[in-house]
């Protein structure tokens, strides 16, 4: 299996994957009757035109529990709602709603969560969410994703149209770099193939992981180190098929190291021996305000970090 390499980093971001999702969803909204938007007053569906889909956009206000409930019985009741709050809410404060109301009952909801990881850096760490990885993963047939740019979250959200059973969708907050590349467009379930190399595999989520990972290739090139690169952007279920080579492994996620992304892959190759470095935020809390990309790089996130993880597992 062969892949074209992707470019490391393009000069500047491009569009926020949360405003694409929106204009994408109202989109989806018109040509399908069945489709319900649930906000809780996160202001990203202010002044939009849903035209006669108008009826079908319900702002639930600040309560997040309450909102996975009604979403639930608009479920059961044979509409496809889309839950809209920030991740730190779905994946906390509204989580015994999620287990009990729509992954116990298995119902068709889709929970669009933004502001994830460390891009609400600005808001500080009441607004940080470093766990709903582990959080959401851990549910009975719960699909749990992660796009990596803005390009492929309408992909996602067509495709999470057919699945029988409950979404988790992880966003971020501003724009982030498109991700450059010919591979084959992204698929639910399956790893996209950025980068092929013999001597350690480089599995990422997310934008700037994925980007790191890319950059971390390049500089293990130079030394003679060959690596492939995953995009892992369906962290649940894990494409396991796409590691059955594997000889080392990195895994790169912006979430604390344990149970997100690292622990899913630890999990899957723990049979085999196959030794996996994690790269992701220490077991603390990243206790201050700033900028995205500033605080990733004081949580220990960069493509140097994922460089010399690799040459730790060779």
């Amino acid at each position: 299996m062969t892949a074209p390499t992707a470019p490391a980093a393009p000069a500047e971001a491009t569009r926020s994957a949360r405003e694409t999702y929106r204009d994408a969803l109202v989109r989806l909204m018109r040509e399908d009757e069945r489709v319900v938007c649930l906000d809780s007053d996160t202001g990203l569906f202010s002044g939009v035109d849903f035209g006669p889909a108008a009826a079908r956009y319900v702002n639930l206000g600040i309560a997040e529990q309450n909102m996975m409930g009604v979403a639930a019985g608009l479920a059961r009741s044979g509409m496809v709602p889309f839950v809209n709050t920030m991740a730190a809410f779905a994946s906390t404060r509204a989580v015994e709603a999620v287990k009990i109301d729509i992954a116990y009952a298995g119902l068709p909801v889709r929970v669009v969560a933004t502001h994830a990881g460390l891009s609400a850096g600005h808001l500080g760490p009441t607004h940080h969410c470093l766990e709903d990885l582990a959080v959401m993963r851990l549910f009975p047939g719960m699909t749990v994703a992660v796009p990596a740019d803005a390009d492929a979250v309408e992909s996602v959200l067509h495709q999470g149209m057919e699945l029988p059973g409950p979404l988790y969708v992880r966003l971020g907050r501003a724009a982030t770099p498109a991700l450059q590349t010919t591979a084959e467009p992204p698929r639910l379930g399956r790893a996209q193939l950025l980068r092929t190399g013999t001597d350690v595999t480089l599995v990422a989520c997310g934008p700037y992981p994925v980007r790191y990972a890319l950059a971390a290739a390049d500089t293990l090139a130079d030394e003679g180190v060959g690596a492939t690169v995953l995009n892992m952007h369906t962290v649940k279920p894990l494409d396991t098929a796409a590691l059955a080579d594997a000889r080392a492994v990195v895994a790169v996620e912006e979430h604390w190291r344990s149970g997100g992304l690292g622990g899913a892959v630890c999990e899957a190759l723990a049979p085999r021996g196959v030794r996996v470095a994690r790269v992701g935020v220490d077991d603390t809390f990243v206790s201050e305000s700033g900028p995205h990309e500033y605080l990733l790089g004081r949580a220990g996130l960069s493509a140097d970090a994922v460089a010399e993880a690799a040459r730790s597992v060779l």
